[in-house]
């Protein structure tokens, strides 16, 4: 890559608050990182995947042949002991189409609401897959976990999804209780992202 160029890196998601935590998370590498809010409208592809990693990959793969960019997705959720794994690959759609960030959290907690403290065990996991639209195979993929606690009623208004119940192993104050950089460094994504951030910088400066 030139120096006089700035490689463009399509972040694969519109949710506006996982685009800026992969901003904060990726700031050291010079490159352009935009957000499916900043390009015309696509039908997302069908998220049918087993795991995190398998349903990473089909983003990453669909909207980098699409848009013709290298793209980094993700896929990550609530994995919830009592709940034998739910709501796991199904986090984003918790409940059915039409609920929204609070309804899934309000969702999770009424399904918990007969567990003692003690088994409201879960982790939060994270899969990140970068793709390039001249390669057939995925350039880098990683994947981070934290373990925590679920709350009984939700706590703090930064984060989203359903940080205000999550309690990191280790820590009282739930993720959406922290500040964006106390959470970066001890987040799922944020393990994740690490774990690929010198390659994809390595990468995107031989292109």
């Amino acid at each position: 890559m030139s120096d006089d160029k700035v490689r463009r890196v399509l972040i694969a998601t519109q949710n506006s608050g996982k685009v800026n935590e992969f901003r904060r998370l990726l700031r050291s590498i010079p490159a352009d990182f935009v957000g499916l809010g900043d390009l015309p409208e696509v039908a997302a592809p069908e998220e049918d995947g087993d795991t995190f990693l398998d349903n990473a990959t089909i983003k990453a793969r669909f909207y980098s042949q699409h848009f013709g960019e290298i793209a980094l997705a993700d896929d990550s959720g609530l994995v919830v002991d009592a709940l034998n794994g739910a709501p796991g690959v199904h986090s984003a759609r918790y409940g059915g189409d039409g609920l929204t960030d609070r309804d899934r959290l309000n969702l999770l907690l009424e399904n918990l609401k007969d567990v003692p403290a003690e088994q409201r065990s879960a982790r939060f996991e994270c899969a990140v897959v970068v793709a390039d639209p001249d390669s057939e195979d995925i350039i880098l993929h990683a994947i981070g976990t934290i373990e925590g606690m679920i709350t009984f009623e939700p706590r703090g208004s930064n984060g989203f999804g359903y940080d205000p119940a999550f309690v990191p192993q280790g820590e009282t104050r739930t993720t959406a209780e922290m500040s964006a950089t106390e959470k970066d460094s001890l987040s799922h994504r944020g393990r994740a992202v690490r774990a690929i951030a010198h390659e994809l910088s390595t990468y995107l400066s031989h292109r």
